[in-house]
């Protein structure tokens, strides 16, 4: 794990599930655009969204395109404690390089964000998996934090909320709602 230089203005750079369910105290949350990665979901989840035995798959940041997200500011007070939570929240098995890039807010200012990127050459990294092998992996997988579907779902959802337009996550979503649409459907039927 890389320790990233202390930025000047303490933000975090939130791509997946910190959107919706940062854990942190913060100041403000901003629409941010992040230039040179892009969201994907890239990490085989052994924790949070999936086992071992049964991984599921979480978002990452891939090198190449840009990545809308949130920033968050944090107060310099609380900056410790939050950087410690997200540490130990998104560096279980030290899939993500831990680091420092500038995102461009809704505003206009540039701002330094801590932010977590998939590492590919971590055992989790899943690489470019099709729409249907991210199925295959997310569709019954569950974690300590739950139903790897959930997971997608909420993600998509606050994206579209948020006015955000990623084709991927938003297919794979509707992938998910066509599979329990045919479930309940069956169920329905027997």
């Amino acid at each position: 794990m890389s320790i990233p230089l202390e930025p000047s203005s303490p933000w975090v750079f939130g791509y997946g599930s910190l959107i919706w369910r940062p854990g942190f105290v913060f100041e403000r949350a901003e629409r941010a655009l992040l230039r040179g990665v892009h969201r994907r979901l890239c990490i085989y989840s052994h924790r949070h969204r999936g086992t071992e035995e049964r991984p599921g798959l979480v978002f990452g940041l891939e090198r190449g395109g840009a990545c809308v997200g949130m920033a968050f500011k944090i107060a310099a007070a609380d900056w410790s404690d939050v950087r410690e939570y997200l540490r130990a929240r998104e560096q279980v098995t030290g899939v993500y390089v831990e680091t420092n890039r500038p995102a461009k807010l809704a505003n206009g200012e540039i701002v330094e964000t801590l932010t977590f990127v998939a590492d590919p050459k971590h055992p989790q990294y899943a690489g470019r998996l099709t729409l249907e092998e991210q199925f295959a992996l997310v569709n019954g997988a569950v974690g300590e934090a739950g139903p790897n579907v959930d997971y997608v779902i909420n993600t998509a959802r606050h994206l579209k909320e948020m006015g955000i337009a990623d084709r991927q996550v938003q297919a794979l979503a509707a992938m998910i709602g066509r599979s329990r649409a045919h479930t309940e459907d069956q169920s329905a039927l027997s």
